[in-house]
């Protein structure tokens, strides 16, 4: 406590807490009174930490838990089994799931089929993000894709910018280009302070997938 405080007592420190508390709730009302807007977000996880699917997953369930009806196209995990897809595959009625990837690149090591299925994956994603059915689409690593550039980045800004006005998108992965950056509403850049990986701890389930 700093010397102002330390001969209160309880109950003046109590007091004195909730006129803090008060003036601050006040100033937060007035702001949040001035925010008016709704629309469709376009949001980007990017960054070296981890966390960027997960918390777009998160995103997806707030979204079911609401009543909403959500999208997903995966694409470069869609080999993979993840506890995500497990959770998702129990809302038939509310979600529509699209793993289309190959795996990481390093793993195909074939360029033209990484460009195809990437391809792919992009014609369904903008079926979903154009539609009127859904109302979030979770691209998810389609920043993987657009940094070995296997998709033009103007192709991908034009369905954004064209993109139904309530419809909710969001894409995650690595190195996101600066022109997404540019144009999103919501970008978070994960940053790696300690990973287990690098103890030589193996990915494992519940915590990568």
């Amino acid at each position: 406590m700093s010397k102002k405080t330390d001969n209160m007592t309880e109950e003046e420190l109590n007091a004195r807490h909730a006129e803090k508390m008060k003036k601050k709730k006040a100033a937060r009302d007035k702001i949040i009174a001035t925010k008016t807007i709704e629309k469709g977000l376009t949001i980007v996880h990017t960054g070296k930490g981890k966390g960027k699917s997960t918390a777009a997953f998160g995103m997806v369930f707030r979204a079911l838990g609401n009543g909403m009806k959500v999208a997903v196209v995966q694409f470069v995990k869609g080999k993979w089994g993840t506890g995500e897809r497990n959770v998702l595959d129990k809302f038939p009625d509310q979600v529509s799931l699209a793993t289309m990837g190959e795996g990481f690149t390093w793993e195909t090591q074939d360029r033209q089929r990484d460009i195809d299925a990437a391809r792919a994956a992009w014609e369904q994603a903008k079926t979903f993000i154009m539609d009127n059915e859904h109302d979030m689409v979770l691209c998810d690593e389609l920043n993987i894709v657009l940094r070995y550039d296997y998709l033009p980045i103007e192709e991908v800004l034009e369905v954004l910018e064209q993109k139904p006005e309530m419809k909710h998108v969001i894409i995650t992965g690595r190195n996101a280009k600066d022109e997404l950056v540019e144009a999103a509403d919501l970008v978070t850049d994960m940053t790696q302070v300690k990973h287990p990986f690098r103890s030589g701890v193996k990915a494992q389930v519940g915590i990568e997938f």
